[in-house]
């Protein structure tokens, strides 16, 4: 994530000192220009600033009118939140494989695609993009929408496109686990008007006293309240602005690092779906053995399955099919019965137990990280 620092602390008093901190105040203006730099960032031709990643899923998948006897395909390596975000409107998550690029397996998605799919929600995992292209092409084949989770990518590209740009849908999510870094937020991107109009209707309880949602012929419906403070805006504005000088300095140093990995005997550089643009660095070992001994070597980050809390084995809740009241509860009126097992994604689980995460080392001179990276390969 950027550093925070003096910029995003005057960012934040400007906020405060002109008084309108409330986004929809009378001469509010810092999350409408947010706003904007977003749809500059990403090309998208709307951006609705809200109040987390989480946030941004559930507003995407309203926005698309998913609902009760609905599933929803997500994969198995992921935070929790993608898979609960479909609860939160009545659908239910469907589980997927992830292939060795770490993301969803398009394949996979095709074996567990049912009458009774409506969406795809792909997770472009630490800054690894999805195989979109494939994607999309099964979206149009089976007529399914595409929300993109980009929480953990924002600013990132695929073959030219920034991620969440690229499906139906986008969500992004800022926190200081993530390239954008204002405490916590979100947003969705879509460059669909009448998606548009339905995730800022249900961000703001579904109002219409706003005066803006008449012109895309969308009824009010019910919503919640996910609306951003100005002062948030305020300091997002800023963070955007390191975005991308920040993934161009993790850009050029993997481009240093992974050509050395590459040449070892002991492991495979992780395949990417974009390599040209490529950001993020994982190794693969052939055994799950060696991959613990890679663990303790200088320049390993960590193992993926020791990042438990995002994989699919560890959301309790879901394999409960455990929600806060039961006749809320998705599970009773899905259309088939649906169960979970914690084998069920044992491709997944292997995949992820071979895995680790190379440390690019920013703090360090790239002649540093240069002779740590030859130490990995021997």
């Amino acid at each position: 994530m950027p550093a925070m620092g003096f910029c995003e602390w005057i960012a934040a008093g400007r906020a405060i000192a002109e008084g309108q901190l409330t986004r929809y105040a009378e001469k509010a203006h810092f999350t409408d220009e947010f706003e904007q730099s977003l749809c500059q960032l990403t090309g998208a031709k709307h951006a609705l600033a809200v109040t987390s990643g989480t946030g941004a899923l559930i507003a995407a998948l309203a926005a698309a009118g998913i609902g009760p006897g609905d599933e929803v395909l997500v994969p198995a390596y992921t935070w929790m939140a993608t898979a609960t975000a479909p609860v939160m409107v009545g659908a239910v998550p469907i589980l997927v494989d992830i292939n060795e690029t770490l993301t969803i397996d398009p394949e996979d998605i095709e074996r567990k695609i049912t009458p009774y799919t409506r969406a795809i929600i792909p997770v472009h995992m630490g800054n690894a993009p999805c195989d979109m292209d494939a994607i999309m092409a099964i979206a149009k084949k089976h007529g399914l929408i595409v929300i993109e989770d980009a929480c953990q990518s924002v600013g990132v590209t695929y073959k030219g496109r920034a991620l969440g740009s690229i499906g139906h849908l986008g969500a992004l999510s800022f926190n200081k686990m993530k390239n954008l870094n204002i405490g916590e937020g979100g947003a969705v991107l879509t460059s669909d008007d009448q998606y548009f109009a339905r995730a800022r209707s249900y961000h703001d309880l579904g109002t219409m006293i706003r005066g803006h949602e008449d012109r895309y012929n969308e009824p009010a419906f019910i919503g919640v309240n996910m609306k951003v403070n100005e002062i948030q805006s305020a300091m997002a504005q800023v963070q955007l602005r390191k975005v991308l000088p920040m993934l161009d300095r993790q850009r050029q140093r993997r481009a240093v690092l992974a050509p050395i990995l590459a040449g070892s005997s002991q492991f495979s550089v992780t395949p990417h779906n974009d390599a040209e643009s490529a950001i993020s660095l994982t190794v693969l070992a052939p055994t799950q053995e060696a991959a613990i001994a890679l663990e303790s070597r200088k320049g390993i980050w960590n193992r993926l399955r020791d990042n438990s809390k995002h994989i699919y084995t560890n959301w309790e809740p879901i394999l409960a099919k455990r929600t806060f009241h039961p006749k809320m509860n998705p599970w009773a009126w899905a259309k088939r019965e649906i169960t979970y097992t914690p084998d069920m994604c044992a491709r997944t689980l292997d995949i992820l137990e071979r895995t680790c995460v190379v440390n690019l080392g920013l703090k360090y001179p790239t002649c540093v990280m240069r002779q740590v990276a030859q130490g990995l390969a021997r």
